[in-house]
């Protein structure tokens, strides 16, 4: 057993089949939790339960679309039904659409992607929050990402995206706040997931030195590093002090100032 106390709590991962999810629901399920994996990739999915059953972990599947809210609503019910309520939602199910420009980008494009990345969210926190109400609180964790703060060219759907799921979280903190259900964020930086994708897409990484060095922290990021965060705020004991606020894991990236001669 880790040392984050989440024995016996229940815990939703969306998007927990591959990269940053899978690491998430792991770790939880090793530190005592009993996980959900809604994820939307059938292959990722079933995979990932059965690599954390094989090491005796309490995982559950189910195929979930987070922008479909009868299929969040499913999935919260089928959740219930099958481990009684629900104490923690990771909101990390994200998609990233190809890098065209404003210019040629379809409206349907953004639109999707804010369904997926901002509406999903809204929707599983609504119907996991109705169930933590029943059992006198909970935890929801939203995964956005530094792009929240900063971008790179033809990035608008997914940055604007993330800004938006930074803002929801404060304001989910003070209307849930009355129920004692924790809101807050975490911003990851670059995070290396190759290892941690299904096995048909899996690779072992391509890091320069250079990819390593431009972070003040000395190496790119790990979906570990960003489960442990996840772990630490899930827990009551550790974090009941702490919400409304947007975390930046980043390796110090995103402070690091760089001139060019």
């Amino acid at each position: 057993m880790g040392c984050y106390n989440l024995k016996d709590k229940v815990a939703i991962v969306t998007g927990g089949g591959q990269g940053i999810g899978a690491a998430i629901a792991q770790l939880f399920a090793e530190n005592g939790a009993k996980v959900v994996i809604a994820e939307i990739d059938e292959e990722a999915g079933t995979e990932r339960e059965r690599m954390l059953r094989e090491k005796g972990l309490e995982v559950t599947f189910i195929k979930t679309d987070v922008g479909d809210e009868d299929s969040v609503r499913e999935m919260v019910r089928k959740t219930v039904e099958l481990y009684g309520g629900v104490d923690i939602l990771v909101n990390n199910a994200a998609i990233q659409p190809d890098g065209k420009s404003i210019f040629e980008r379809s409206l349907e494009e953004w639109e999707r992607t804010i369904r997926v990345n901002l509406t999903g969210p809204y929707i599983c926190s609504r119907y996991a929050a109705e169930e933590m109400k029943k059992r006198g609180g909970g935890v929801i964790i939203n995964i956005a990402s530094t792009r929240a703060l900063m971008s790179e060219p033809n990035t608008e759907p997914y940055s604007a995206s993330k800004g938006g799921l930074v803002a929801l979280t404060h304001s989910l903190a003070i209307s849930l706040a009355p129920y004692r259900i924790r809101v807050v964020c975490i911003s990851p930086g670059w995070i290396e997931t190759s290892r941690w994708k299904k096995s048909s897409l899996r690779s072992e990484p391509k890091l320069r030195p250079i990819d390593h060095e431009q972070h003040p922290a000395g190496r790119v990021g790990d979906p570990m590093d960003i489960a442990h965060m996840c772990a630490f705020l899930a827990d009551n004991e550790k974090a009941g002090f702490i919400t409304g606020v947007n975390f930046v894991v980043d390796g110090g990236m995103t402070v690091k100032m760089i001139y060019v001669d």
